[in-house]
This record gives C-alpha cells, structure tokens and sequence, in this order.
C-alpha cells in the first residue's frame, strides 16, 4: 500500500524589502576571552600597517589579528574613556577621550598632557570631530565652534572661528575640509540654510540647502549623508556652495549612527540593535535598494571596511565581530532565508542540487531557491547519500529509504536498510552499501539483487563488467559479482568514497590516510598533510576532470590538480566564501560549485575562488625590538647590544585577520645562519649573539599557508667588549707571536751559544792539539840536527861544523819563531826550506842538490799553514837520497796555483815507496803533519789533500812524489791568506 507522505514545500523566496540576519554564519566575535577587557567598544580605525585600533570604556586597544594590546591609565592614559583613536601617517596614534585630556601614542609610548604640556592646549566642551590630513589632525567643536585645534608632531596650534555667535545661536557644524579650507555649519535653534565658513577669510557664504533641527551629517569626500530620526538623505556637493540631493531612505526604526565605510557604502545603526547595510556604492547612479537587515540582537558602535574589505562591527557589550570579505560578498550574493541546515549530503542532476539535512529532511535548490521536502517530523535521523538520475531521486537516510520523482512528486519507501552509501552501478540501477552487504537496487522495475552478503560495506565502485571494488572498515576488496569471490586488494584503508578519475585510475578518500590515486594493481600515489591537504579525514571526492577533483574535509575544501608528477593543492575554507568549513561534499556546474556544509549550501565560482593570489599583500610589523637590556619602539633607529647583553627579542605582529590567529613566522638571521625557521609565537629571541652585524629577516603565514609578499628586514649590531674587538685580538696576537718569537730566539740562542760555546772548547783544544804538535815538531827537528852536528864531530870536521852550527843557529831562531805562527806567507816558507835543504846539504856533504820553483800564478805573499812542508822535505832526504850511491840526490819543491787551489810539490829521485799511491807514511814527522793537517781542517775550514807517489810506479823513474792540496785557496777570500 503506497504511504502518503508530507510534503512541505516553502514558496521560493525573492529578495524582499529587507533580509534578516540575527548573526551571520561564519562570524568571528571577538571579546574579553580573547582579551578585549570592556564593556563598551567605540570608534574602529587602522593604521597605514594594517594594525586594527579600538576605542574602548577601558582604554585602547590594538589588535593584529591574534593579540590584543591594551593601553590605559596603567599606560599613562588619563581619561581611559577613549572614543575615538586616530592613526596618523607619521606612525602616531592620537587618542581623543571622552572630553578633554587627550593624549596620542608614539613609538609604542603613550605621551599625555603631564609629558606634553601642548595637549593642555586642546579644551572641549563636547566631543570634537575632526579631519586627517597625513600627520597632521584638525579637532574642532560640532557645536558652536569658535577655534580649530591643529595638532602636528606633538605641538598644538589654534586656528580662530569667528562666527559672531548670539546667547540662543546653537551652530552645528560638519564637513570640515581643509584643501578648500572651509567648513560647513548651520543653526540648529531655529532650523536654518546650510552655510559655508572659510577658515581663512572668516566668510560665511550660504548655501543652497537646509536641515531642521537633530540632523546629523555625515561627510565622505562630496558625499554628504543627512540623517534626521528615520529620515536619510544623501547629497552630492557639486560645487562648494551647491548641495544637491541624490538618493533617500526612511527607516522603520530610529537610526542612531549612520556610517560609510570606504567603498562608499551605507550602513545604519539602529537605535533597538541591528544594522542596515545598503550593497550599491552611494557613488552610483539611482535610488538606494531595500537593504539588508543583521546583526539584529546587537547594539552597534561602529563599523569598520579594512584595507582588505573585511568587515569588522565594534558593538556594545559584545565585543567585537569580524567577518572575512570573500564569505560577506558570497553570503551578501545568495541572501537564501532558509539556508542555515546542517547539510550531511549533496547530489545533483539536470533539475536542481538535493541536500540532504541531519534530520528526515531535504531541500531542493533550483534557480536561487531552495525547497524543503520533509519525509518525517522531528525524526532526528541523518541523510547518508543521495542519488539523482533524470526524474529519480534516491535520499538515503540512516533507517529509511525514499525514492522521489521529481516530475510528480511521488515518494515512495523502500526497502529499510542501515544505509552507509549509495552508488551508481548499472543504468537504471545502484549499489546500496549496508551493515549487512552490497545490494544491487533498479530503480526503475524495484527489484533488489544480493551482490555481496553478510558483509559490512561501506562504499563501492564498478570498474568493469563484472567486477568492483568494496570497501568494509578497514580493508578494500576486489569482488567478482557472478561468483561472488572477494579477494583482499588494499588492507589497512577505510575508505569513505571511491571514485573513478579516467581509465585504471581511481581516487580514494579514506577516513585517515588522506586520498589514495590506484589502478587495477597497485597503488599509484599517496596525497596527505604533507602533501598539502587541511586535513587526513577526507569524506568525499568529486570529479571535476579526468586530472582535477575536490575534497571536502571538515576542515574545508581542497581542489587537487594532477600535473604530470606534481600535485597542486589549493584550499578553501570560511575565508573564501563557505558556510562552514565542515564540509560533507560538493558538487560541479560549469563554473559553479555548490558545497554542502554544517551551516547550509556555499555557492561560489570556481574562477573566483582559483583567482586568489598565492601570497598575502602585507608585510610583518615589527612592534619593537628588545635590544641591549632596552625595548626600542623606534626600529628606525641603530639597533646595537653589547656583551653580555647581546640577547635580541623581536615582538612582531602579521595582521592577516582572514587567518582568525592562525598565524605563524618563518625567519631567519643573516650572518648568523642561512637556514630558516617557523614559530607561531611573536616574540622571536635570539641568544648570547656573537659581536656582528646582523639582519633580521621574517615573511608572515597566514590564511591557507600564504606567506607575506615579502620579509620584513631589520638590521642590527651586537657591539664587541674591548676583548672582543679586532685590534685587541690583533694585539693580543701580537703580542703572543711577539713572545713566542722571543722564547723561540731565546731558546736557539741558548741553543747557539753552546754551541758555539763547544766550538770554542774545541777550538781550544784543537790549537791546544796545534801547539802540542809543534812542540813535538821542534825537539824532532833540533834532535835530528843535533845528530847531524854530533856526527860532524865525530868525524872532527870542525869547520863544516862551525858552518853547520851557524846555519843551525839560523835554523833554530826561524823555527822557533814560525813555530808560534799558525801560517807564514809563501816566500818565508822558501826562505826557510832554502836554509834547511842548506843545512841538510852541508851535513851530507852535497850528497844532493835541490831546487825551491814559486809558479808566476803564486802570490809569494799568500800565506800557508807553518812548519807544514818541513817535515815532508825532511822525510825526502831521510828515506829517499840518503842511501843513494848510484846517483846524486835531487829533491825539487815546487808552489803553483791551477785556479782552486794552492799545490804544493816535493818531489826526490831517491829509492822510492815501494808501494805506489800511499796517503800514509810511516815517518814521524809526517804523522805529524798529517795531525796538523786534520786540526787546520777544524779549526779553519781549509781542506789540505796530501797525497804521496812511487814514481817508478807512475812515470818509471826512481823517486817519490809528495803534492799537498791546500784549497779553497782565494787570497782575497779565505781567512788563512793573511
């Protein structure tokens, strides 16, 4: 028996006079939890950095979009009743209180009439209003002014208003402009014309237009908005005395403050709590439109258009409310009175989007409408899935199943299961994924087939004619829909959808793991939070084309691109436009996406969402910096610390309030390191700096990732401690290399002082070993002359024996006299050799003759070791001519230079060696020589080569040749030629 079901369908609902909005989804409510410690918050302004300022009955705020800085009597405020706060060009911020003691901060300092005696200038007997003209701020009285306060770089000047003003006058003045230099006004006692005042010139001209009294007038360049109770009008100031009227407006209510905000747009607060906000530009041609109604349970303050077109509502014991730009725009575009459900599932097909709700209900939406269709009341059962083919509509439910036609709006129950996904499967029918199986439904003959029973499906996806795959809780299979054979294909992934992208490539969302692309084998790639996405959970896929699909996450919405072996990301969430970042799924036509989330249905354009830049259009504040023990306000200045106070603290701020505080700084130090690092915190410290010069670099990350367009620089110096500098390391090097210079000389002098202190021991000991050898020398000779005296008179020769005695007598003086000479030039040598060999001759009765050749090349005067050649001539007539009885003797010595060397030659015809070449002799005194010869080698240098021939052995003639090399032998160069 078919089942009547109730079918509430609302009338699709147009824009009417006004559109209600007790709050609007997505709002942010800033409030003392956040630290915005008041009651009442007034006037809203930003400065040139972008940092936001409130006036509060608790002093002053400043917010950058994650801390609220506050500013009171603790300050040095003096009045903490601030109604209003000025950003000035020139980084100050001027604070006007209720009244009168005013004050203004600069460099972070609040600077009051006690510190500036200026301030004490400026006295009101009402609030002033007042003009910014860069860094300079005109105050003046709305009611019966008589001077204008100009108040530049702290000091305060007077400018007159000569208005000649009677006891009942109540002048009202507005829209002071100072480039035309004139100011406007009118009398309130009586009503009366709109007049001009010329600062300058004291003229007063009237103008063509009048206002009654209570009308306030708000001015805005050439616009100028009069409001009198309910009664709004707007005129045009077309010349400077020539008002003319534009557009108009009665309100329903009484408006307490009216406002435009910089994109020159209406907004009116009412006195019962709410605002009306008129979308079109007061610029724009044509009457105003029927605004729109919000923020109704709420007393409004003030309203505020950032430089990034959010908006911000300062509010009356409610703190402060913030809504992002793009969702305003997007929920200002689709004003759908009904769209607020909690969406669970979306689906769509040629005649509308299906939404389903966590109740046992849906709603249809179709050319900016969205119908309800209730299948049961108050059954708090929530949609799963919905399938949409031509006129059939399959809306899943937990317990229930409804098939819809679209064309005639049947319902029909089916078959109760625990739902857990419906997919399409063949045409005309699909898969219903159950606690208790795959079941195979056609919609069109009603018939239910088992494909896999007894089995806890939770989605599934065909992928050829008779096979697909399945998904239970934690495994992915592969079923065989004739024989029903499952085999294990992906163990460990719950997946929560599966879609195909384009042939053997599937798209997997899974519960934790983020999305999984695989083909009929393998796993082909993993996308997860480090790759880029919000969030692992993902709930559903939507295919946009075979290389880009979309994710909804309760964290948003990610479009995913595939490009070759790269993955762009780019995600979406309340910023960009969506209800909700709770997402259950989204679906695609043409440009546009619907997206169904936790706060109603988003509608946006994909071209608009994918025209957001990749970076964010501010830069990081630097508030102050903590710098040598000091906080410095003042980041224009040198900024030095010195050891040990060489900690550095920046206190930054990003003021990227689309973030909503999640905001975070990636930084880096030149000079100290080249790596960068990320903190969420807006004190960055640095420690124990090492003495440099430094720059501080810091990119803002705020909304989605986006990072500031470019860093912040700052640069500064940590000072050096006079031990720290280069010229005393410089010294203090010196001095060290100067001191181990010092040990080092001192050490090797030491070291050459014995040394030389040896030397001069042996030198000692070798002249020692000389003398000893001399005197050696000298009782050989004289024993051997001796003899031959004695032998002379044995043989009773007395005369040769007087000769002999009076040549030995000559002998003995010379020798005793050379024999304490170390050298003896070469012609003393002859001289004394002659004497000798005369000597010698005369004793063996000329037994031999001899012969004494200087060669030409010989300076005579060059001087030889003494008594050295003695011994050797000696030895030739000793051993050589002596025995000769064949023959005379004959001995020849000769001196010749051959260019390195003196040579020395003895040479005798007596029997000879024997043995040819010798170096040794046998005879005592050249023993001696030879000793001579090795102690003039230590002591002088000088290298004597001796060397002794058999002739009969050399040239075959009898004798013996004696040669004494005695070099390097340079009478200029040598110290023994002297």
């Amino acid at each position: 028996m078919k089942k009547l079901f109730i079918l509430f369908s609302l009338t699709f609902i147009l824009l009417s006079p006004s559109l209600f909005f007790a709050q609007i989804p997505g709002m942010v409510n800033y409030n003392e939890e956040d630290g915005l410690n008041n009651s009442y918050t007034y006037s809203l302004s930003q400065d040139t950095s972008g940092l936001l300022w409130i006036g509060s009955d608790n002093g002053l705020f400043r917010f950058d979009g994650k801390e609220f800085k506050h500013f009171n009597n603790k300050q040095g405020l003096k009045n903490i009743e601030a109604l209003s706060c000025i950003p000035l060009s020139n980084g100050e911020v001027f604070v006007a209180p209720f009244l009168n003691d005013f004050a203004y901060l600069k460099n972070g300092k609040v600077i009051n009439s006690d510190m500036n005696n200026e301030l004490k200038k400026i006295q009101f007997t009402h609030n002033p209003d007042y003009y910014i003209d860069g860094s300079a701020l005109y105050l003046y009285s709305p009611y019966n002014p008589n001077q204008i306060y100009f108040y530049k770089n702290g000091k305060v000047n007077r400018i007159p208003v000569d208005l000649n003003i009677k006891p009942k006058d109540e002048y009202y003045s507005f829209g002071l402009n100072i480039p035309d230099h004139v100011f406007y006004l009118f009398n309130q006692h009586d009503g009366g014309k709109v007049m001009a005042y010329d600062i300058i010139t004291k003229k007063k001209t009237v103008c063509n237009i009048s206002a009654d009294k209570s009308t306030f007038i708000l001015r805005k360049g050439n616009i100028f908005v009069f409001r009198n109770k309910r009664n709004i009008d707007i005129y045009t100031l077309q010349q400077p005395f020539y008002f003319k009227k534009i557009k108009s407006y009665k309100a329903q209510q009484n408006v307490d403050r009216h406002i435009i905000d910089n994109n020159y747009r209406l907004w009116l607060c009412l006195e019962e709590g709410g605002i009306l906000y008129f979308k079109e530009s007061l610029l724009e041609d044509g009457e105003l439109s029927h605004p729109v109604k919000m923020m109704e349970n709420y007393i409004i303050s003030d309203i505020l258009i950032d430089k990034d077109n959010n908006t911000w509502f300062s509010t009356r014991n409610n703190g402060l409310f913030f809504i992002a730009d793009r969702f305003f725009k997007n929920h200002m575009q689709l004003p759908i009175k009904n769209n607020s459900s909690y969406i669970t599932v979306i689906a769509r097909n040629n005649h509308g989007i299906y939404l389903g709700y966590n109740e046992a209900k849906s709603g249809i939406y179709h050319n900016g409408k969205v119908t309800d269709l209730v299948f049961e009341k108050n059954i708090k059962i929530e949609h799963k899935a919905i399938f949409a083919e031509g006129n059939t509509v399959i809306f899943g439910l937990t317990r229930r199943l409804f098939q819809y036609n679209t064309k005639i709006k049947e319902k029909h129950l089916l078959n109760n299961f625990v739902l857990k996904n419906i997919v399409p499967y063949t045409p005309g029918s699909i898969l219903l994924c159950t606690s208790d199986g795959l079941i195979s439904y056609n919609y069109k003959t009603r018939k239910y087939t088992d494909v896999l029973s007894k089995e806890r499906i939770y989605t599934a996806l065909p992928y050829t004619s008779d096979s697909l795959f399945a998904g239970s809780f934690k495994d992915l299979y592969k079923v065989n829909t004739v024989t029903k054979k499952k085999t294990l294909f992906l163990e460990g992934y719950y997946f929560t959808d599966l879609k195909k992208l384009r042939n053997n490539l599937y798209v997997g969302a899974t519960n934790l793991n983020g999305i999984v692309l695989f083909d009929n084998t393998r796993i082909i790639r993993k996308i997860t939070e480090s790759t880029g996405l919000t969030n692992g959970q993902i709930k559903k896929i939507e295919i946009e084309n075979k290389n880009t699909f979309w994710a909804s996450t309760n964290y948003g919405l990610s479009r995913i691109e595939l490009k070759g072996n790269d993955v762009k990301i780019n995600n979406f969430t309340q910023t960009d436009g969506l209800p909700s970042n709770t997402i259950a799924g989204c679906v695609i036509s043409g440009d546009t996406i619907f997206v169904g989330t936790s706060k109603g249905l988003g509608i946006l354009s994909i071209k608009n969402l994918m025209t957001q830049k990749n970076f964010i259009d501010k830069k990081v504040i630097i508030n102050s910096v903590v710098a040598g023990g000091k906080e410095i306000f003042d980041t224009h200045q040198p900024l030095t610390g010195q050891t040990p106070e060489n900690d550095i603290i920046f206190n930054v701020s990003f003021p990227d309030f689309t973030s909503q505080g999640k905001i975070s700084y990636r930084y880096t130090i030149e000079g100290l390191s080249t790596g960068w690092q990320t903190s969420s915190s807006q004190k960055i410290a640095f420690y124990s700096l090492p003495p440099g010069n430094y720059i501080f670099k810091v990119f803002g990350i705020g909304y989605n990732g986006k990072r500031s367009y470019a860093p912040t620089e700052v640069q500064f110096e940590i000072l050096p401690k006079f031990w720290q500098t280069w010229w005393f390391k410089t010294m203090i090097i010196f001095l060290g290399a100067a001191a181990l210079f010092i040990l080092i000389t001192v050490y090797f002098q030491k070291k050459r002082n014995k040394k030389l202190e040896t030397l001069y021991y042996e030198k000692k000991i070798a002249e020692l070993e000389l003398q000893a050898i001399k005197a050696q020398i000298n009782p050989h000779f004289i024993y051997n002359c001796l003899n031959s005296i004695q032998f002379l008179l044995y043989k009773k020769d007395y005369r040769e024996t007087e000769n002999y005695l009076e040549i030995f007598a000559q002998m003995i003086r010379k020798t005793l006299h050379y024999s304490e000479k170390t050298f003896m030039p070469i012609k003393e040598e002859a001289e004394y050799l002659a004497l000798y060999l005369n000597m010698e001759k005369l004793r063996l009765k000329d037994l031999f003759d001899y012969s004494i050749t200087i060669s030409e090349k010989v300076n005579e005067n060059w001087v030889v070791p003494s008594l050295l050649i003695q011994p050797f001539v000696e030895n030739a007539i000793k051993h050589g001519i002596a025995g000769l009885t064949d023959r005379k003797g004959n001995i020849q010595v000769s001196f010749d230079h051959n260019g390195t060397s003196l040579c020395v030659v003895i040479e005798d015809n007596g029997i000879g060696i024997g043995n040819g070449k010798q170096k040794k002799a046998d005879s005592f005194g050249v023993k001696l020589s030879q000793k001579r010869i090795e102690t003039f080698r230590q002591l002088f240098e000088t290298h004597i080569l001796l060397e002794i021939y058999d002739l009969y052995e050399k040239e075959q003639r009898p004798g013996t040749q004696i040669k004494l090399y005695i070099k390097p032998y340079e009478n200029q160069n040598t110290s023994m030629h002297h």
